[in-house]
């Protein structure tokens, strides 16, 4: 215990339920909270990757400005390219040109970030860290990112990759391995929520049999997620991590094209974030904080 416990950012995915993260660690960056690693899964990594380089309001910005955009995402995308959502747009166009991604503040910022992605081969979360923000780390957050079926797997570091929270939801288990441990967690559900078993398996199998260790592992993957769930209300209620999540279901669309659902779920974030700022602060300075 004490000083030599190192603390830990991890944000769960969800698409755009990630706005409400948004708005968490828009709130932590302004308090100027700062942790010694992070680790992010599909939207918890690429709007994540902006607490690493400290760009407060960017990715509920960009959010806004294009998430009507059919480049951005679409199903034109989808039948152009296999993309959902445009990957050229989304990892270059985007961090490149239009909302610039500040690589030199997320290279020197010595918070180390990582993320997670499903290995279309075996079915298991493998972990990349990203140090420079540069055109690797890019196809890791694509990779992370990439929900099957409607995103072609990214190839990169050797892997076959598709959506982290596939395989792993929450990488508490990973970060704690390398010595984290300290953590606090966003989420992007509400208490005692729980995933039902996946629907229409043999359709789930036939759409993806070409990749059977990823359909294998959709179909345990509420059983994943609900036992990763309750080792969080566990972890809440004996205070070893702390634990940040919607008061209510946040009730948005996994593509929401209307700017001002983003901004409502992003302000659900950034209120349960200053609500809960002074205990944050305690826990990261090593006080014990139950339920």
């Amino acid at each position: 215990m004490g000083s030599g416990m190192k603390t830990a950012l991890i944000m769960e995915g969800g698409a755009m339920r990630g706005m409400f993260t948004c708005g968490v660690i828009d709130v932590l960056m302004k308090h100027g909270l700062s942790f010694d690693g992070a680790a992010g899964i599909s939207a918890g990594a690429v709007f994540g990757c902006n607490f690493k380089s400290r760009q407060i309001g960017r990715p509920i910005r960009y959010n806004k400005r294009y998430c009507a955009d059919p480049r951005y995402c679409s199903i034109r995308s989808l039948l152009k390219t296999g993309d959902l959502y445009g990957a050229d747009f989304c990892y270059r166009e985007l961090p490149d040109v239009l909302d610039l991604f500040d690589r030199r503040s997320f290279r020197e910022n010595p918070l180390r970030f990582y993320v997670g992605a499903t290995d279309v081969r075996s079915g298991k979360c493998v972990y990349h860290e990203c140090r420079d923000g540069g055109e690797e780390d890019m196809k890791w957050f694509q990779a992370s990112a990439s929900m099957p079926m409607v995103s072609r797997p990214v190839s990169v570091g050797g892997y076959m990759l598709l959506d982290g929270g596939i395989a792993d939801a929450v990488p508490y288990a990973y970060m704690e391995k390398l010595g984290y441990d300290r953590q606090v967690i966003i989420l992007t559900q509400p208490k005692g929520y729980r995933k039902h078993p996946a629907r229409f398996g043999p359709v789930l199998r036939m759409a993806l049999r070409m990749h059977p260790a990823i359909a294998e592992a959709m179909m345990h993957r509420h059983e994943m997620y609900n036992r990763q769930m309750d080792e969080m209300d566990r972890r809440e209620m004996s205070g070893q991590s702390l634990i940040i999540r919607p008061p209510e279901a946040l009730r948005i669309g996994h593509t929401e094209k209307n700017p001002d659902e983003l901004e409502r779920v992003y302000q659900i974030g950034a209120a349960e974030a200053e609500r809960r700022i002074g205990e944050i602060q305690r826990f990261l300075n090593g006080e014990r904080t139950g339920a």
